[in-house]
């Protein structure tokens, strides 16, 4: 085996998906959500004495272009998930900010550009 990292291509038919492996070996599954416990079964099965549990298996689709779309998609989301905790920090640091120079929770809606009721949540 390759270490404890498994690549698979995963190509599409009418019945689910084919699951080639990097090692040669060939299993399928009838969707993506079940590819990597059924390269786990088949590296089980063709290697019985050991241990695949924790080993890391990375399944892509042959889906041709779209894949890069959605690798992309699912990028962008991420980042915004990550700006989105970032964003949300920096401004329970400033209601903290503001309320410690003595600004009352109204005044540090209006500075912020959110409602008295956020403020409060954020203090907290």
């Amino acid at each position: 085996m390759n270490g404890n990292i498994v690549n698979v291509t995963a190509t599409k038919w009418k019945l689910g998906w084919e699951l080639t492996l990097d090692t040669g070996g060939v299993t399928q599954s009838r969707t993506l959500t079940n590819a990597e416990q059924e390269v786990r079964d088949y590296l089980d099965t063709a290697e019985p004495e050991t241990d695949h549990s924790d080993w890391t298996i990375f399944i892509v689709p042959q889906i041709g272009p779209v894949l890069e779309d959605a690798m992309m998609a699912k990028a962008a989301s991420e980042a915004a998930q990550d700006a989105t905790k970032a964003a949300a920090k920096r401004m329970r640091e400033a209601v903290r900010g503001l309320r410690d120079a003595g600004l009352s929770v109204a005044d540090t809606a209006v500075v912020l550009g959110v409602s008295k009721g956020r403020v409060s949540q954020l203090v907290a």
